[in-house]
């Protein structure tokens, strides 16, 4: 017991070296930094990763359940097996196409997505990213279209005005193949925040899909929505087993590199990080090193008055293992702060540099998001007390080594 309340009394006494008081000083903040930063930056890439996944799966689908190559004609009995799923919360039918639009000189790669609007709604969020017009315009055999922002913009058209699609479906003719060309009536205009949907999808109703890419009765596929979108690989394991002769994904099937790219650098950026928290905690080395140095006599009467090694190790043991716990405690605390206030900090600093660091022009996420998840700050604050720990295992040992005799003689 004693030892632990001489590690606490060496921690918070001023030294008579105020060197190395500076020292042990530099290391504890040095510790709460890479602590803060390591914190706020996994932070902010759980927030983006969160965001663009929400943004991505706002119009796209958890699942999606197709027969390959050819259209799936008997789609209603898929979405019903899907439907009785008890984490299936909505499904829909879709038909999905490439094709041209052209308006005037203006001509756009586009990939056209035939849906039902009275079903779409279970399944996507298109109903409420609509900036100009409704998903309800989108009525059969009337060809109208609704419209990525990006893509009108970028065809120069708005409501009522009319565009020409032309899809690779062609007909055989005395002259050759023809290209298959329809006009359609533009009746609405998303916005979805994320630009290859902004910039590359058209939604039209799916029975108009179906007679322009000659599906007859079949669609491309059926779109699920589950309550929990991270149960998608289970439940797209239990659907398969279902329909054994349908294909079944899952999104994070449909977008494998991109989720990768993030998980990979966000382990990246863990790895990196916690070397910058290893330098500071092994600055305990050295400070601890200079402590032991600065206390020969006082360890020297402690043995003499029968203290163990052992004893002696447990003293500089608790002093570095408190030095650590500072700075880790500081810099979780600091770290977590931050983190929950970053959008407001990020603002308050734009205003008072006059600078913007997420121009909407060039980045898809104009504010910087941030997701603090307690695993995370639980996982670094165990790392830095380890290396904390660690790093005073060395002096500790050092300090247990001295001789009284030798300690004493010159004092």
């Amino acid at each position: 017991m004693y030892e632990f309340l001489i590690g606490l009394r060496y921690t918070r006494t001023k030294r008579r070296n105020g060197f190395i008081s500076f020292i042990s000083l530099v290391s504890m903040i040095g510790i709460a930094l890479g602590v803060a930063a390591l914190i706020i930056v996994l932070s902010v890439m759980n927030g983006f990763q969160e965001e663009v996944r929400n943004r991505i799966l706002g119009m796209a689908s958890h699942i999606t359940i197709s027969s390959g190559g050819s259209a799936l004609v008997d789609w209603q009995n898929a979405a019903q097996v899907a439907q009785q799923h008890p984490q299936v919360i909505g499904t829909a039918p879709y038909v999905l196409g490439q094709g041209l639009f052209t308006n005037g000189s203006q001509v756009k790669g586009v990939l056209v997505r035939g849906i039902d609007p009275a079903q779409e709604g279970r399944v996507s969020e298109v109903t409420q990213k609509m900036v100009a017009g409704s998903a309800d315009s989108l009525r059969a055999g009337e060809y109208s279209v609704i419209l990525g922002w990006n893509l009108a913009q970028e065809l120069g058209v708005t409501l009522g005005d009319k565009v020409t699609l032309i899809t690779p479906q062609g007909q055989v003719t005395p002259a050759g193949l023809i290209p298959r060309l329809r006009q359609f009536t533009i009746t609405g205009v998303f916005k979805a925040d994320y630009y290859p949907y902004d910039a590359n999808l058209a939604l039209i109703h799916l029975q108009d899909a179906q007679r322009l890419y000659r599906t007859g009765d079949g669609v491309t596929g059926v779109r699920v929505k589950l309550d929990d979108l991270f149960a998608a690989r289970r439940v797209a394991q239990a659907l398969s087993q279902q329909l054994p002769t349908l294909m079944v994904a899952d999104w994070s099937q449909e977008n494998p590199t991109y989720f990768r790219a993030v998980e990979i650098e966000k382990r990246m950026m863990f790895i990196i990080l916690t070397l910058i928290v290893a330098v500071a905690a092994f600055n305990l080395v050295s400070t601890l090193v200079m402590v032991v140095t600065d206390k020969q006599a006082d360890i020297a009467i402690l043995r003499t008055l029968g203290a163990a090694p052992g004893s002696i190790m447990k003293i500089f043991l608790v002093q570095g293992a408190m030095s650590g716990f500072i700075g880790t405690f500081t810099g979780v605390v600091s770290g977590v702060l931050v983190a929950l206030n970053i959008g407001t900090i990020v603002p308050f600093i734009e205003r008072m540099l006059g600078v913007r660091f997420l121009s909407a022009d060039v980045y898809l996420i104009t504010e910087l998001p941030s997701k603090v998840i307690p695993g995370d700050v639980i996982s670094i604050g165990v790392i830095s007390l380890l290396l904390s720990l660690l790093a005073t295992l060395y002096p500790s040992w050092r300090a247990s080594r001295v001789n009284p005799v030798e300690a004493l003689r010159y004092e």
